[in-house]
């Protein structure tokens, strides 16, 4: 049957349900060029004012896994484990995870992205160590997860085209930010990619793209849905970002902060997520109660385990594991300025997202697709929302390569300050974890 896309928009405007005919029947003719951006745009529109429901989402999201390759891990022996993060500031989890989780047989097929705006990058963190490469055959890939239980590479061949168009539209007409489109765009390159099983970090806050915990549990239902309506294991975890992940923002400084964890030290908050994050997908793959899988992951680290296994991950992909052993031989910035308090106080507010932004300003990030990343760039914060200041404390320390930017970055981390003279609240780590059955909270 042929469908005008006047009608679709119409429908869909009129907040009448699409079928799941006339959705792939979109999503088709716009990969391929037959129906025009303006005419998607309106329909992007129309989404993001009346929404899409479970069913429709589910459609829009298996139309655009279609719409391309589908990698094929049948070679991969056992059950296949990934982890998707919606994307935060200091967000360097993947090496630590994937370390546990590998070094107790469990496979990890990992296919990540890179950084744009005020959020990093897995791909740009990893490249960080000298050597290191991304760029796998798929038979190399589900080699190296075969012997060493993991692999992290980048996408390969043309995966979930339709999202890649249809994201770079939603870019440029303020449509981004809808939970049904952004359910499906997460769910369908996580489908493509091949695993049985998938953990969700879905993070909430000021450097989240959901801000508020309501729309962060309604975006974790949808893909956690949309998961096990595709047959997928899957779990996700609301996890807070209105501060960053860790103390170290920025590519080389975020690695070398994930080996101070699986060496045993490292911030008490990236630690407690990972541990979290990880006995997740354990239980998962093997069926074990999370508190066993806790311990268990816990375990991984304190004997030592997930460190070699990272280090074997590194040198299977070519990555010099000199710099694993002994990270002061990477390349530091030629910049270090200390940001010092101009008050006393309890810093009541850190902006994540003013963190993150100022991070790709000094040469962490990108702000367009086409800039280039300083490894060397970055924030460490020596204090962070809750802790107490006194004037001429140091806040945080910037590293950069180019002086020019200094004053901009400390301009847009400055505004995303706020200091009190009593403690705030505490906010927690994890808020909840969303199953199929139900959401917990913590």
């Amino acid at each position: 049957m042929m469908y005008r896309m006047y009608d679709l928009i119409q429908k869909k405007k009129d907040k009448k349900e699409l079928s799941r005919d006339e959705i792939f029947y979109m999503i088709n003719a716009f990969t391929t060029g037959e129906i025009s951006n303006e005419q998607m745009s309106a329909f992007c529109m129309a989404v993001y004012f009346n929404g899409m429901n479970a069913f429709e989402t589910a459609h829009l999201t298996q139309a655009m896994v279609e719409s391309g390759d589908v990698v094929d891990l049948s070679g991969i022996d056992g059950v296949k484990m990934d982890k998707h993060s919606t994307g935060g500031v200091g967000d360097k989890t993947t090496f630590i995870i994937m370390s546990i989780v590998a070094s107790l047989g469990i496979k990890v097929a990992k296919m990540s992205g890179r950084g744009l705006g005020h959020t990093g990058g897995t791909l740009d963190k990893i490249e960080a160590i000298p050597g290191f490469k991304i760029d796998l055959e798929p038979t190399e890939f589900i080699k190296n997860v075969n012997e060493i239980g993991a692999s992290l590479a980048g996408q390969t061949g043309e995966l979930v085209p339709a999202d890649k168009k249809l994201y770079a539209l939603r870019d440029v007409t303020a449509t981004v930010d809808n939970i049904s489109l952004i359910a499906a765009s997460v769910m369908s390159k996580k489908i493509a990619s091949g695993s049985n099983g998938i953990v969700l970090d879905v993070k909430t806050g000021t450097g989240a793209f959901m801000k508020t915990l309501e729309e962060s549990l309604e975006l974790a239902s949808e893909m956690v849905s949309i998961g096990n309506i595709a047959g997928r294991k899957i779990a996700a975890l609301v996890t807070d970002m209105n501060v960053p992940t860790g103390n170290a923002i920025g590519n080389t400084l975020e690695v070398i902060e994930a080996i101070e964890v699986l060496t045993g030290a490292g911030p008490d908050d990236l630690k407690s997520i990972c541990l979290e994050l990880a006995s997740n997908m354990i239980h998962l793959a093997i069926n074990l109660p999370i508190e066993d899988a806790r311990t268990m992951a816990q375990k991984q680290i304190e004997n030592g385990a997930a460190y070699e296994k990272f280090k074997e991950i590194v040198q299977r992909q070519g990555g010099d594991i000199s710099y694993i052993e002994n990270p002061s031989l990477f390349k530091v910035a030629t910049i270090k300025y200390e940001l010092l308090s101009k008050t006393s106080g309890y810093i009541s507010e850190m902006n994540a997202q003013a963190i993150g932004t100022a991070s790709s300003i000094l040469g962490a990030g990108r702000i367009k697709a086409t800039d280039k990343i300083d490894y060397a760039a970055g924030i460490v914060l020596k204090a962070k929302t809750g802790s107490y200041v006194a004037t001429g404390d140091v806040i945080a320390v910037f590293h950069t390569n180019n002086e020019r930017v200094l004053q901009d970055a400390i301009s847009t981390f400055t505004d995303g300050l706020k200091f009190s003279e009593t403690p705030p609240e505490e906010k927690p780590l994890i808020y909840a974890r969303v199953t199929v059955d139900k959401i917990e909270k913590y």
